[in-house]
Formats: C-alpha cells, sequence, structure tokens
C-alpha cells in the first residue's frame, strides 16, 4: 500500500495560501461595507431625531441638573420692560481705557528703544 505524501510548502502554494486569506479579508471588508452602507440612512434619520430632540430640550429651557439655587432673573425680558431710563455715560470707563491704553503704548515703546540700545544690528 503506497502512502500519499503531503504536498510540500512551495512558495506557489504559499502564495496561494496568502492570497485565499487576503481575498477572505477583502470579502469581510466589503460585507461590512455594504452593511454600513445599507444601515446609514437610519442612522442618519437617528443623529437627525436625536439632534431635534437635544434642540427641543435646551429651547425649552428646562434644567436637568439639581440646582440648588435658581437662576437669577434676566433683566433684559420681563419686568422691567416699562423702564425708559436713559443708560448711563460710559465716560468714566472710556477716559480709564484711554489712559491704560497710552500707558501700554508707552511701555512698548520703552521695551523697543531698550531692544535697539542693546542688541547691536
Amino acid at each position: 500500500m503506497a502512502r500519499r505524501r503531503l504536498p510540500a510548502d512551495t512558495p506557489l502554494t504559499q502564495k496561494q495560501r496568502e492570497l485565499k486569506e487576503r481575498e477572505n479579508d477583502l470579502r469581510k471588508q466589503v460585507e461590512d461595507l455594504q452593511r454600513m452602507i445599507s444601515e446609514a440612512p437610519r442612522v442618519a434619520a437617528e443623529t437627525s431625531r436625536r439632534q431635534k430632540q437635544e434642540l427641543l430640550e435646551r429651547a425649552s429651557g428646562e434644567s436637568k441638573r439639581l440646582d440648588v439655587f435658581s437662576r437669577p432673573a434676566d433683566k433684559r425680558y420681563g419686568e422691567d420692560l416699562s423702564d425708559n431710563r436713559r443708560p448711563r455715560s460710559l465716560r468714566k470707563q472710556r477716559s480709564e481705557g484711554r489712559l491704560i491704553f497710552l500707558v501700554l503704548v508707552l511701555a512698548l515703546a520703552a521695551a523697543i528703544i531698550w531692544i535697539a540700545t542693546h542688541l547691536h544690528f
């Protein structure tokens, strides 16, 4: 009785085996991609529905947090609408802003002069 010999691992059989494995991997990838494509409209609809729901929840103004303190009243809206006072003048803030700007410009000029005198170009 003659025994059959197992085929030796030749480079050709190794290459065929690698190609079959690669083919199987590519088939799995194609199946996954096709499944993702078929599920894409459902996923997109779900995400848009979820986003709309979140926007509605935010717009309703209800806080889901357990706040100990209530929110302060917004004075832009509400009872104070009948107040017809003229806004205060911002003269003081403008003069302080000009003074700070002048100080910063002088500091910048001093820094530039110091750098120019100490570094030789």
